[in-house]
């Protein structure tokens, strides 16, 4: 007979999961919007994108040429574009582009190829001279774009009109992936469209926006609170930023109104890598949890969140540990009929566990696919389902890259290769929203 306490247990802790995500899902229909007369004090703000690039041939004219084009009289931009060592033909592309309003920043070896924040760091103090200069840093505004990126139409007015508000110091957009055509992508654009949205969504009411790097404006005035150096040598530099801001009691908002695309990326391979990267940073982070518990700027409820996405990524391991054993476990007594004491099933309640597993699995990636395509509509249905039939997968593979990313820290071993760009003639510049 299995143990009632235990099978309770272990039935909320099934039932959560699938709860979590519809509740969440939600607030991806939550739109945001400045008050009118604050949107209205975002007219004469100035912006500077900068992109950092290493080894960009394949992408960044077209990303330069986006950025140039966001700019309006309401809202000018200029654009700095920080070549970190390319060896390839970025020097080159960035030549053909005429615009005096880019700046390239050349670095060389052995100060180039530090990392992305490092590269960010003299980007800010490029900038910085210049605006101190004009006497223009208090209307400043500082955005970052990948070397992949592209910014929305109208995305400086909708950045420009948060920042109206006074009190606010940084703005986090939204983020998709532009070139679609594989499932593998369409399922990136997937977390990032619809879970990561709605997730920022939520934060965004709580106060606890994360940054990311692709997409974030910081007012230059706020950068200078943490001069020389805003950006760390965490492999998150982006994420950490948002916390050191969180700690230091500035504000941030998120907009899904105004968005960036990216590349998706299209094997395995490569997304594993990216995604350990991702992973290791976000165990690194959690350096920050002691200054959050003691900031009086973090409210109860962004602790909550804080404490969830730093922590969760250490419990990943374990967790996955218990419930392999649990898996391991389960067949075992369907072949033996041993029950452990009652802690597994016996074998004639195995079929109904195994259907309620199947269906609680594969819930959340079909909710998530549902709002993919209710809230954005740019994909087919059977596309949008066959990415969230999928999507247990896809999170698997994200508990791979925990476990790599944990070795790689016991290992002290932080070093990267870049992602190689696909070849723009490889994407598909949907239009997104």
């Amino acid at each position: 007979m299995t143990n009632p306490a235990f099978a309770a247990t272990m039935t909320l802790l099934l039932l959560w999961w699938p709860a979590h995500n519809i509740l969440l899902a939600a607030f991806a229909w939550r739109t945001g919007r400045p008050r009118r007369s604050a949107a209205a004090r975002g007219e004469g703000l100035e912006f500077w994108i900068v992109i950092p690039a290493l080894n960009e041939e394949r992408v960044v004219g077209n990303t330069v040429r986006n950025a140039l084009s966001l700019g309006t009289e309401r809202n000018p931009v200029r654009v700095l574009v920080i070549d970190d060592g390319s060896d390839d033909g970025t020097p080159d592309v960035l030549r053909e582009v005429t615009d005096p309003r880019l700046h390239v920043l050349r670095r060389e070896l052995p100060q180039a190829r530090q990392g992305k924040g490092e590269a960010l760091n003299a980007g800010y103090r490029y900038i910085l001279r210049l605006c101190e200069a004009e006497g223009s840093v208090p209307k400043t505004i500082v955005g970052i774009i990948d070397g992949d990126g592209r910014g929305s139409p109208g995305m400086l007015r909708e950045v420009a009109d948060v920042f109206g508000d006074r009190g606010v110091g940084a703005v986090q957009c939204r983020v998709r992936i532009h070139n679609r055509r594989s499932v593998l992508a369409l399922l990136q654009d997937l977390e990032f469209g619809a879970v990561a949205d709605a997730s920022q969504s939520l934060r965004d009411l709580a106060g606890s926006v994360g940054m990311g790097g692709n997409g974030q404006f910081s007012r230059l005035g706020v950068l200078r609170r943490f001069d020389p150096a805003p950006w760390s040598d965490c492999l998150v530099e982006d994420l950490e930023l948002g916390l050191r801001l969180h700690v230091a009691g500035i504000r941030m908002r998120y907009v899904k109104s105004a968005w960036v695309t990216q590349q998706g990326l299209v094997d395995l391979p490569r997304l594993l890598r990216q995604r350990t990267r991702w992973a290791q940073g976000n165990l690194q982070c959690a350096r920050h949890l002691r200054k959050l518990l003691a900031s009086r700027h973090v409210g109860s409820i962004g602790l909550l969140d804080f404490l969830a996405y730093l922590v969760t990524p250490w419990l990943t391991v374990p967790l996955s540990l218990v419930v392999s054993l649990l898996f391991v476990g389960t067949l075992v007594a369907s072949w033996s009929g041993v029950t452990l004491g009652g802690l597994i099933a016996p074998p004639s309640a195995l079929p109904g566990a195994a259907l309620l597993g199947v269906v609680v699995l594969l819930v959340p990636g079909l909710v998530w696919a549902v709002v993919h395509r209710l809230r954005l509509g740019e994909e087919p249905l059977h596309r949008c389902l066959l990415a969230g039939l999928l999507y247990p997968g896809f999170l698997v593979l994200g508990v791979i890259a925990t476990w790599r990313a944990l070795f790689r820290v016991l290992a002290r071993r932080n070093s990267w290769t870049k992602t190689e760009r696909l070849s723009e003639d490889e994407t598909v510049p949907a239009g997104v929203a």
